[in-house]
């Protein structure tokens, strides 16, 4: 299994989207409870944020490769979460 960062920001209405898809879809996916999804808000860690490559939020990592940047649909959210299966 591969590990996921997903960057965010609390106040930003494509990551909330993309949070509550994100857990419709490990509700109904009993193998994706199984994938460590790291939640980084960068406005808390910029530092942390700023040394990956991405401009625009809500940016899905898989194994330190970036599979989606930007504002997010279920089917890409459930791409990221099979490619890290």
């Amino acid at each position: 299994m591969k590990n996921v960062k997903l960057f965010i920001l609390r106040n930003c209405p494509f990551c909330v989207q993309a949070l509550n898809w994100q857990q419709k879809l490990l509700e109904e996916n009993p193998d994706y409870r199984e994938i460590t999804i790291e939640i980084i808000d960068e406005s808390e860690d910029p530092e942390f944020a700023d040394s990956y490559n991405y401009y625009y939020v809500p940016t899905y990592y898989v194994d330190e490769k970036k599979l989606h940047e930007g504002a997010a649909t279920i089917k890409k959210i459930d791409a990221v979460l099979r490619a890290a299966l």
